[in-house]
């Protein structure tokens, strides 16, 4: 069984802004992202910066229901 992946931009026009969001979020934690493939990246740089996106995004959110 393949596992399917349903990791995808639902406005495309978007995937700019996500890429330097993740590049700023990257830069925060001092954790070096190459342009393209960043699979040498360990586990823990990798997670770390997807946590702190979605930190980011849900505290942005939260301010902004107010």
């Amino acid at each position: 069984m393949m596992a399917r992946s349903n990791n995808r931009i639902l406005i495309p026009e978007q995937r700019q802004k996500l890429d330097a969001f993740k590049t700023e979020v990257a830069s925060s934690l001092n954790v070096n992202l190459k342009q393209g493939y960043n699979g040498d990246l360990t586990t823990r740089e990798a997670g770390s910066i997807g946590g702190e996106m979605v930190k980011r995004m849900i505290s942005y959110a939260e301010q902004n229901m107010r």
